[in-house]
């Protein structure tokens, strides 16, 4: 090949050159991220504290809520302080650092949304039996495999990207490290890396997205047989399921499932992935489900 690697760090060019943006967006930003933890934070503790919240679907509820904490602070801190400075880099291992946490927790997290399609079916069509299938060795069991297929996605994404040589051009046109403008600045073909990168990211957000539907379809079709207040009830659950659904899969699907390409459109794309998304659960989920209102209520007055 005849390449070595001497870029040691990336230049970013972030969401925006214009200052004046830059201080609007910083507070945006800010108040996002800010509501981001203290939303999660509030599930987490909540679901932890209630005793009326000991169904699995709250445990898994809780861990997600961990995911998108973490998620959105593997990127929210760095944009903000990029915000305010000018020249806006990343060293060559922060950038690797940040592309394995941002797989790690991003696979984890479509995994753990079709262990909650699942127990949403099982809650639902099975509603004798949900108590023994659904017990605490099989949702930590569900965790674990969670857990282990975003490890298993994201160590795949860094070995191919580790490995790539950078000789040149450092300047990305993002405001985090990212596979695709990564894979444009190397000084080698790409193509069939790129490849893999969309069976190993793109393919599976599509495949599962579709499984994910088909499974809500199947699990609205069932709540026919059920009771209007019942009936009621699962519908105001799904429902809050399959926007998060939608909200998660959708960018992933846009960003990921095509060939090696980097549109404008991308960063902002990807600011809905990592900022706004993880602030959206736990709103999505607390405002729907009045027996998660009822839980903070009764700590708020316990408190």
């Amino acid at each position: 090949m005849g390449y070595s690697n001497n870029v040691t760090e990336f230049v970013l060019l972030g969401l925006t050159q214009d200052p004046s943006a830059q201080n609007a967006l910083f507070v945006m930003f800010l108040i996002i991220y800010t509501v981001t933890i203290l939303g999660n934070l509030l599930i987490m503790v909540t679901v932890l504290a209630s005793p009326s919240l000991g169904s699995p679907m709250y445990f898994f509820l809780a861990y997600l809520s961990l995911i998108d904490a973490v998620y959105s602070t593997v990127y929210s801190p760095k944009l903000l302080i990029d915000l305010l400075n000018d020249r806006k880099t990343i060293s060559f291992p922060a950038c690797m650092v940040q592309i394995f946490i941002e797989h790690l927790f991003a696979g984890a997290e479509v995994f753990l949304l079709v262990v909650m399609a699942y127990d949403r079916y099982v809650a639902i069509c099975k509603p004798l039996h949900y108590l023994t299938i659904m017990n605490r060795q099989v949702c930590i069991l569900f965790l674990v495999v969670s857990w282990a297929g975003g490890f298993a996605h994201s160590v795949i994404q860094l070995v191919f990207v580790s490995s790539l040589p950078f000789c040149g051009p450092n300047v990305m046109d993002h405001f985090m490290c990212d596979m695709y403008p990564l894979l444009e600045l190397a000084c080698t073909d790409t193509y069939l890396i790129g490849l893999t990168v969309v069976a190993n990211g793109g393919l599976i957000c599509m495949v599962i997205f579709f499984l994910l539907l088909i499974s809500y379809g199947i699990i609205l079709n069932a709540l026919k047989t059920h009771g209007q207040e019942g009936r009621h009830k699962a519908f105001s659950t799904c429902g809050s399921h399959i926007t998060v659904v939608v909200l998660f899969f959708v960018p992933c699907i846009f960003l990921y499932v095509r060939p090696i390409s980097t549109f404008p459109a991308d960063k902002y794309i990807s600011v809905v992935c990592t900022v706004v998304t993880p602030m959206l659960n736990p709103l999505i989920y607390t405002l729907r489900n009045t027996e998660m209102k009822n839980a903070m209520k009764n700590l708020w007055y316990q408190k």
